[in-house]
């Protein structure tokens, strides 16, 4: 879709115009077929590295144009948001050393994207979601001033007809209704692509399905967003929400969404998976620049099925089909959408041979896994990676197994022999699937971001708390020791964080609420027991109205408790905005003489901030 001068699909004449040329699309890719145009071989593999900008004191910056203009090189390209950009990999033929030559190219482009964001007072980082990220980073402002986001959003939010709802359980619980498809800008991934021979395409395609699970559960490294602790993987349950189409009331009668691991077990050819794919899902956007394709073909010449990749940019299968022409010859290939970006470059390079080495090894005994493995059992694997990552155990060979077990005795042979049948180098083989076992037997990125973010919150704040897991992974992304060495860092630890504190950095946001109508003596009661000396008061519209301190109770004195919170409370509150200088918060304290300032964002009571907290 970024190549495509894109616009919204509204009227009758287009929707028309478009739907032909992707039925055209459909027909001359059957010919392509039965003809045995489609490239068979070499094999040839790529990946799409996605990235973060920060600021030097770790939160996003919205500068990527600014940075994608002075990198001046080809290779990169915009995302949807504006603190992300992506490098695309050239596509390498499978073969001996083609692993470490990826690693060379993206560690010289990382390398070059660095230094032009050093020169922007910025900073990159590869990560699956940003831990620094906020809910003022998924607005509209924050979008690439780009037509084709902006068109997508607007086809999105029509289809849709309302706000987008966010809903996910881990440790903690994240609910929260959106305006736009900009929480889809929190997710980073590492997209790994594998050519594949349009003869057996159906049946790899399933293969890939089933090893989903596991192969997840190891890359896992997304489990904080908003300073939540949710899923290991959390990136697969917002992304899947962000750009929901299906209204509540719609999902009984959609049942899948734009972003899904799939209903069932695909059959016939990869034709028939498109148009599995145009029966569920209704067109959103079109073009100007569609060619008749059966036109080409009888030219002799190979058609770019225009209209077609439109429609595909526009469903987010986690095993996503590809078509593409290099050199003039087209090509198949699946597109692993699901491994996320970092924590390090080698992680990902591991994580993608990992994945190549089992699609290449798939053993004999797991020809046809479609009559093997129950499709529900496969799905629910990958979902139970995503929750759990390596404490998931999984259905597999209608056993139960850990995750652990099925990785080291199964997968990894699977995926040597695989590498091996490649004609892929020992040295790489070993190199890379050495960190897939060491990461197995140790921790994955996810339990290396709970792990620190739980012993941080011993002497940090929430906040300073992700910022300094951010700058950790900064300063150690580029390094050798992949994520299964990390340890728990030092707090204290020179991470050279550049920042001026604001309010949030020192807010307690962990504050009991009361009700203006509550009981004024069990209100005195609760701060009594919890050692509270200031507690915030809400109306029923869940807005701030007043403070109840220590200060009123001795006013009140010994006058009778049988009275609301809302009598004796302080109304005329000073309050503060989380973005706020720390200074400008103890001048405010200071000048009113005044131990506590609520923090607030259009009445909305977001935290305090105490005398203590300073």
């Amino acid at each position: 879709m970024g190549h495509l001068d894109v616009k919204q699909l509204k009227n009758s004449k287009d929707k028309a115009l478009y739907i032909h040329h992707l039925i055209k699309d459909l027909e001359a890719l059957d010919i392509m077929l039965n003809k045995g145009l489609i490239e068979k071989s070499p094999i040839r593999i790529g990946a799409e590295q996605e990235f973060c900008i920060t600021h030097k004191d770790f939160f996003p910056n919205n500068n990527s144009i600014e940075v994608l203009e002075a990198i001046n090189n080809d290779h990169f390209t915009t995302e949807i948001g504006s603190y992300n950009l992506e490098i695309n990999s050239d596509p390498l033929e499978l073969k001996g050393d083609c692993f470490n030559k990826l690693n060379i190219q993206f560690k010289d482009l990382l390398n070059k994207a660095q230094k032009v964001a050093k020169a922007k007072d910025s900073k990159i980082i590869l990560t699956g979601i940003l831990p620094t990220l906020r809910l003022k980073h998924i607005k509209e402002n924050y979008m690439t001033k780009k037509p084709r986001y902006s068109v997508l959003n607007n086809a999105l939010k029509s289809s849709r007809r309302a706000h987008f709802n966010i809903h996910i359980k881990g440790v903690d619980e994240l609910k929260l209704n959106h305006d736009s498809i900009m929480l889809e800008a929190c997710n980073t991934s590492f997209q790994t692509h594998l050519q594949i021979n349009p003869e057996e395409f159906v049946e790899k395609y399933n293969w890939a399905q089933a090893i989903s699970g596991p192969v997840l559960a190891s890359c896992a490294n997304s489990p904080i967003l908003f300073g939540r602790e949710l899923w290991a993987e959390t990136r697969i349950a917002l992304f899947t929400q962000s750009i929901d189409t299906r209204r509540n009331s719609f999902i009984h009668h959609e049942k899948q969404s734009r972003v899904s691991f799939g209903a069932d077990w695909e059959h016939g050819t990869v034709t028939d998976i498109f148009r599995d794919h145009i029966s569920r899902f209704r067109s959103l956007l079109t073009s100007n620049e569609h060619d008749d394709s059966i036109k080409i073909l009888e030219k002799g010449q190979i058609p770019k099925l225009k209209a077609l990749q439109l429609h595909n940019g526009t469903v987010y299968k986690w095993n996503r089909v590809c078509y593409g022409v290099g050199k003039g010859k087209p090509h198949l290939r699946i597109e692993c959408r699901y491994i996320p970006s970092g924590p390090t470059l080698t992680d990902e390079i591991a994580n993608m041979v990992f994945w190549v080495g089992l699609m290449l090894g798939q053993p004999e005994e797991y020809q046809e896994i479609h009559k093997k493995m129950d499709f529900k059992d496969v799905k629910n694997n990958f979902f139970k990676a995503a929750r759990n990552g390596m404490d998931a155990q999984f259905k597999w060979n209608n056993k139960l197994i850990t995750s652990k077990d099925l990785i080291i005795e199964e997968f990894l042979p699977i995926a040597k022999k695989g590498l091996q049948k490649a004609n892929i180098t020992e040295a790489d083989i070993t190199k890379y699937l050495s960190v897939i076992e060491r990461r197995t037997n140790t921790k994955n990125g996810a339990q290396w971001i709970v792990d620190n973010y739980r012993n941080l919150q011993k002497s940090k704040t929430n906040f300073e708390a992700l910022q300094n897991i951010t700058a950790y992974m900064h300063k150690h992304q580029f390094e050798d020791k992949t994520v299964d060495e990390w340890k728990l860092f030092n707090p204290d630890e020179n991470l050279k964080i550049d920042v001026s504190r604001i309010v949030k950095h020192n807010m307690n946001t962990k504050t009991l609420l009361v009700e203006q109508n509550d009981s004024l003596e069990l209100v005195s009661n609760i701060m009594k027991w919890k050692n509270i000396h200031h507690i915030p008061v809400i109306n029923n519209k869940k807005e701030l109205t007043g403070l109840l301190t220590w200060t009123d109770l001795i006013k009140l004195g010994n006058k009778d408790l049988l009275l609301q919170v809302k009598d004796v409370m302080t109304k005329n509150l000073i309050t503060i905005s989380q973005e706020a200088p720390l200074e400008e918060a103890k001048a405010l304290m200071k000048k009113h003489k005044i131990n506590c300032l609520p923090v607030v964002r259009n009445n909305e009571l977001l935290g305090i901030l105490t005398t203590n907290d300073l």
